[in-house]
């Protein structure tokens, strides 16, 4: 009984101090993303009551039909500690022709913010379903901590392809699936 509070309490001590070191990069590089696998992105993030920013930047492969994005709240309660998180806006942007965030010619996309259909403080999504550009884009989320130590979400953006690849993948299939019964066919016979 001994060894499982002190593996908790280790546990939560690790938490904390992750949650310390983690809020002080506030911008993360997602590299390249396309549709064949999106990326993962994190943050823990320290208690705060005035909010945070976070800045995950990506640039898109091409060609695409827009990006899709998810954020959730990962709520977590370990031997008296807290972590919880209200997100309250996701924004997409483009980092303009200098490909700085920042710079003066950064472009908002789309933005979700609270209250809207869909979404909530412990989830948030957006689709934008326009060709991206290339260049550097970045998601800025936005949100308040309620643990008692911070809190922690997670989330993924993909490009979305374009319908060609969507008919390519279908005719693939198609193809392979007649192959499989045509030799299922010559089995038989």
């Amino acid at each position: 009984m001994i060894k499982f509070s002190l593996k908790q309490a280790a546990l939560a001590a690790a938490l904390a101090g992750m949650s310390v070191g983690a809020y002080a990069q506030t911008q993360e590089d997602l590299g390249r993303i396309d549709f064949s696998s999106p990326a993962a992105f994190n943050s823990v993030v320290a208690p705060t009551t005035t909010g945070f920013s976070d800045i995950f930047t990506f640039t898109v492969a091409e060609p695409n039909l827009g990006v899709s994005a998810s954020v959730v709240d990962i709520p977590l309660s370990v031997s008296g500690f807290t972590f919880d998180t209200a997100l309250a806006t996701m924004s997409l942007v483009y980092a303009g022709a200098d490909n700085t965030i920042g710079g003066g010619d950064d472009t908002v996309l789309q933005s979700v913010v609270l209250p809207s259909p869909g979404n909530s403080e412990d989830n948030l999504n957006l689709t934008w379903e326009t060709p991206i550009v290339s260049g550097m884009h970045y998601l800025n989320v936005t949100g308040v901590t309620g643990g008692t130590e911070g809190g922690i979400y997670a989330g993924a953006i993909a490009a979305v392809p374009e319908p060609e690849t969507y008919a390519m993948l279908l005719a693939g299939l198609g193809l392979m699936g007649a192959v499989v019964r045509r030799r299922g066919m010559r089995k038989t016979s």
